[in-house]
């Protein structure tokens, strides 16, 4: 995994676009998006050629339950956007969410001998950061920089060029259950495409939907799918906090069809349908006929009543978002508010509700700085497929700089080698 993207400045020109895919693997459905990188991918904004949409059945919680099923899901959300964009997709860049994943913060301190930081040293210092003891049954799929230290100066973005004697890091480690990822890895990998990486949900949804000056001033991104909730802090330009809560889209679904004893597809169609948190706002005697909708379920329920069971779930959802908030001390203390991604948080009353819980200002998180067919993918359930590309685009531009400045130092060397042989 490349992580010194970060912190890369070199020039480097392409003399080509570049295709890039991104395959988001959702407890609900299963979203591709390809888009085409100009030349300078650090720069550039994502040019949207393809979008894909295929039902995730092989998927529960963000857990996979039925491999060939899953394999066949993704093969049909690939082809769809094949076909749209009109190139094959070989390589993708997967975000992927669940409540295995987990975050913690750590440390690395190497020392540099007084001379000029380098880029090898701060991969030295990453690697350093990463050598903590976690569970085998863990694997270690991102790691964020937070901040570096040289010697007694603290709260340094880039230390590269700068000199000491003493370079630390505190870094964001984000890890998934080793199983889990290894199914997700199998299932991609047979359907027939390669993956460049793994993204967690809670780093791609704010790639997506957030500002630089959003990430300066104190911002928090929600996102909400049908398996978990995905939240992220960030604060002064980095991440602060992030975390999976165990509920979402379908813990909605799931309360309708047993308060109204409905069958869980029909309670997952009216809820897309009639859906609010806002029952106050709802006549008591206003009802729904199930049979509009359903051929099992022929009933009529009150559509007030399911406004009151998706509000206490809601409720829920955005208690737990800001007991999270509470421990990290920034309840009602973030300047930019709070974003909403995720397929399930369209349903009216959702804004208000969050506002009331989180004592933020709150908005829908679309996505930003994207081109090309933006009609199919303005939708904040695309954030996460959405971040993916963009995180990847970084990342692949980041590594593409590395190997120029690696191959400049070789170069300098043999030249320098050339020259003392000379009389």
């Amino acid at each position: 995994m490349s992580v010194t993207s970060k912190f890369l400045s070199f020039p480097l020109t392409m003399s080509k676009e570049r295709v890039l895919a991104s395959l988001d693997i959702g407890s609900s459905k299963i979203r591709t998006v390809v888009a085409v990188a100009d030349g300078d991918e650090a720069q550039s904004t994502p040019n949207i050629i393809g979008v894909g949409l295929s039902p995730s059945l092989g998927m529960r919680k963000g857990h996979v339950i039925d491999v060939e099923e899953l394999i066949h899901n993704i093969i049909s959300s690939l082809e769809d956007a094949e076909r749209m964009a009109g190139v094959p997709i070989n390589h993708v860049f997967v975000g992927m969410s669940g409540s295995h994943i987990e975050a913690f913060d750590s440390r690395g301190v190497i020392a540099i001998s007084g001379s000029e930081i380098t880029l090898d040293d701060v991969a030295r210092v990453l690697d350093a950061a990463q050598a903590v003891s976690i569970p085998a049954n863990r694997r270690i799929l991102h790691i964020e920089p937070k901040a570096y230290s040289v010697d007694e100066q603290r709260g340094i973005k880039n230390p590269v060029g700068m000199t000491g004697i003493r370079l630390e890091v505190d870094a964001h480690i984000v890890t998934g259950h080793i199983q889990h990822v290894k199914n997700i890895e199998k299932c991609v990998d047979q359907a027939g495409v390669d993956i460049d990486d793994l993204v967690p949900s809670t780093i791609a949804a704010a790639e997506a939907v957030l500002t630089k000056r959003q990430k300066e001033l104190g911002v928090a991104v929600i996102d909400i799918g049908a398996g978990c909730v995905s939240l992220a802090v960030f604060e002064e330009g980095t991440i602060l906090h992030s975390v999976c809560i165990p509920l979402g889209g379908e813990s909605v679904t799931n309360d309708i069809a047993i308060g109204l004893r409905t069958s869980v597809d029909t309670a997952e169609k009216i809820k897309i349908e009639f859906g609010s948190v806002l029952p106050e706002e709802i006549p008591e005697r206003e009802m729904i006929d199930l049979s509009t909708v359903s051929k099992v379920d022929t009933q009529t329920v009150s559509k007030r009543y399911m406004a009151e069971i998706m509000q206490a779930r809601y409720f829920e959802i955005f208690s737990l978002v800001n007991e999270e908030l509470k421990k990290i001390g920034r309840a009602g203390m973030l300047p930019a508010g709070a974003l909403l991604t995720g397929a399930a948080v369209k349903a009216p009353g959702v804004l208000d509700l969050s506002r009331d819980i989180l004592g933020l200002p709150v908005q829908m998180g679309f996505p930003t700085d994207i081109g090309g067919v933006i009609e199919k993918v303005d939708d904040p359930a695309y954030a996460t497929a959405l971040g993916a590309l963009v995180w990847g685009m970084r990342e692949g531009d980041g590594a593409q700089r590395i190997s120029g400045v690696q191959m400049k130092r070789v170069f300098t060397q043999a030249g320098s080698w050339f020259k003392s042989l000379l009389p």
